[in-house]
């Protein structure tokens, strides 16, 4: 049965830099694949420098799992293994062959494979890193049955990809990884759509699952925000979450046999000229999508969303769970008296500037903090922006206070970094909220 969900709380920012519905395919000589994308991961090397690698061929595993594999997105040459301090793994960089060749797995018997025969295929092919665990939001552990699985149709986070876009000439493919996603739980797929768009019943023809839509501002695209208001998670039980992305790769991969990484990307932000979708192997460099494709200025590169995506170079590559790339204006100059200077031009949730009188209009919103960390205030913001039944200042002092305890009580199974990066975009304290709620969550993980 279809549950509809209605959001008040939360905000949409109003910020330039969309993706028109273009599509163009592009590659890269150097593709990478980065540890660091999979939260708490002890990787342990399968290669070295000048080996010869297949698409879908292993790079390292997971030494608390040595089952699970993490594979080369395309064939070439392992070109460089970087490291970080006390020689910690970073990235390994793969030049890639002209045509990817691809490892070969027997499929061909997979309708009729039981739930642990599938695990097993999906760890061994480096498939099973497209499952995330909530809570702790970190590669599902293979051994966990969970109570149900949640994909997010949309996301309304600030310029991010439309997956109905996305996902138009890839149903088939689907459907199923829906199919096969659906043997991994006992409980219900649920599949989150946008309720208020009127192509709406684009997911209609998709079965297995039950459709729910919800309406509001962000972050209603938030799958914590969604797993909250449907099923939610208390001490001992375990949800896993997908991107529709990643359901789309498990389905190609059950239907051809091949580890095959495709997938569709925004280029997205105010410093880009020609903003559109591109068809790429996941782990790309980003160096040919922005190759005189720059306005003037310096740049802040952000692989995935503005509000939790990560800080790259201009030669960097995307992240391993990122749908868009962003591209904004540095934020390195200094203002007297800036935050208190009146101005048509700049963007505020409060009513400080003058944005909100017209709500339609978009900004150019740079990296400038507008100042620095201070006392934490206790404003009434978070609680207008966070459309979860929980008390989200107390929570983050309880971890701040590294109250166990207290943190139990007050719901830290349920929350996820990103839940809490539209408090921490109009924190007036500056409070980094979703390194404390990461380091809630590592501290309950480890202790219980």
């Amino acid at each position: 049965m279809s549950i509809s969900v209605r959001i008040s709380k939360g905000k949409n920012i109003s910020i330039q830099g969309s993706a028109q519905k273009k599509m163009k395919e592009i590659s890269s000589e150097l593709y990478s694949l980065k540890p660091t994308d999979f939260h708490l991961l002890t990787p342990k090397l399968c290669i070295k420098v000048g080996d010869t690698v297949l698409a879908g061929d292993p790079l390292f595993f997971d030494k608390d799992n040595n089952a699970v594999k993490y594979c080369s997105p395309v064939s070439g040459v392992v070109k460089e293994i970087q490291r970080g301090a006390k020689r910690k793994l970073l990235q390994i960089i793969i030049k890639s062959d002209k045509k990817i060749k691809y490892k070969k797995f027997d499929v061909s018997n997979y309708k009729k494979m039981d739930a642990q025969s599938i695990k097993n295929l999906m760890m061994d092919s480096g498939l099973w890193p497209l499952i995330i665990k909530r809570p702790f939001s970190i590669v599902a552990e293979p051994n966990d049955i969970p109570k149900s699985i949640f994909v997010s149709c949309f996301d309304t986070s600030p310029l991010a990809p439309d997956y109905n876009y996305i996902l138009s000439d890839q149903k088939d493919f689907f459907q199923e990884g829906l199919d096969i996603i659906n043997k991994l739980t006992d409980g219900k797929l649920h599949l989150n759509v946008d309720g208020s768009r009127s192509d709406n019943d684009f997911f209609d023809q998709f079965s297995g699952c039950q459709i729910n839509k919800f309406f509001g501002p962000h972050p209603s695209g938030n799958v914590g925000i969604q797993i909250h208001h449907i099923d939610p998670i208390n001490k001992g039980e375990v949800a896993w979450t997908l991107s529709p992305q990643s359901v789309i790769s498990i389905g190609r991969f059950f239907s051809k046999g091949v580890f095959d990484m495709t997938k569709i990307i925004a280029l997205t932000g105010s410093e880009i000229k020609d903003r559109k979708y591109f068809k790429i192997v996941q782990g790309l460099n980003i160096s040919p999508i922005i190759k005189n494709n720059l306005n003037k200025g310096e740049k802040r590169y952000i692989s995935g969303s503005i509000l939790n995506g990560r800080r790259i170079d201009k030669d960097g590559f995307i992240g391993f769970y990122d749908d868009q790339v962003t591209v904004i204006p540095e934020g390195n100059y200094y203002q007297l008296f800036g935050w208190a200077l009146p101005g048509f031009h700049k963007y505020s949730f409060s009513r400080l500037f003058f944005s909100w009188l017209n709500e339609k209009k978009k900004y150019v919103l740079d990296s400038n903090m507008n100042g620095e960390e201070r006392a934490f205030v206790v404003s009434g913001q978070y609680e207008d922006l966070f459309p979860m039944d929980i008390y989200p200042v107390h929570l983050i002092k309880a971890i701040m206070a590294e109250d166990i305890e207290l943190m139990e009580k007050l719901g830290i199974y349920e929350v996820d970094p990103a839940d809490f990066a539209l408090c921490e975009f109009a924190c007036t304290s500056k409070i980094p909220v979703q390194d404390i709620v990461r380091n809630g969550l590592d501290l309950i993980k480890k202790e219980c």
